[in-house]
């Protein structure tokens, strides 16, 4: 007995999802961890190679990320705020994960909340971390 493509259950393609927070904040989950791993690895390893090969290779390392006073320059800041608001968003995004481990918050508005305040609290937290770290850091 031959089955009309009409009666077979349609696969779930991307096609046929709603675009939500939730699908971002997993997406963002997987590039933020991805991310800090590879940029940090690789500023970490070039920090090891700069201090171990001398001042001139150390000051160079320097130069990428710093001006001559000793403060960030628009690289150093990009790069830490950046590193700064991957690792709030990972983080509260596992805590959301995990929350979600133990069989709660699945239920659709509050996934979605929940989705919605784990980008806000990595932005906040962000914000506050910097301003803390540039206002004196309790100086």
């Amino acid at each position: 007995m031959a089955t009309s493509a009409r009666t077979r259950p349609l696969s779930p393609h991307l096609q046929i999802w709603k675009w939500g927070p939730h699908m971002l904040v997993s997406i963002l989950h997987r590039a933020t961890g991805s991310g800090m791993a590879t940029v940090g690895t690789v500023v970490l390893v070039w920090w090891l190679m700069a201090a171990a090969s001398g001042a001139e290779a150390y000051a160079r390392f320097l130069d990428v990320f710093t001006l001559s006073s000793g403060s960030l320059n628009i690289v150093g800041y990009i790069l830490l705020v950046g590193l700064t608001l991957s690792f709030f968003q990972h983080m509260l995004s596992g805590v959301r994960h995990l929350v979600m481990d133990v069989g709660a918050n699945f239920e659709l508005r509050s996934n979605k909340r929940s989705a919605l305040m784990t980008m806000a609290g990595s932005i906040l937290l962000t914000a506050i971390l910097w301003a803390w770290i540039l206002l004196g850091r309790g100086a």
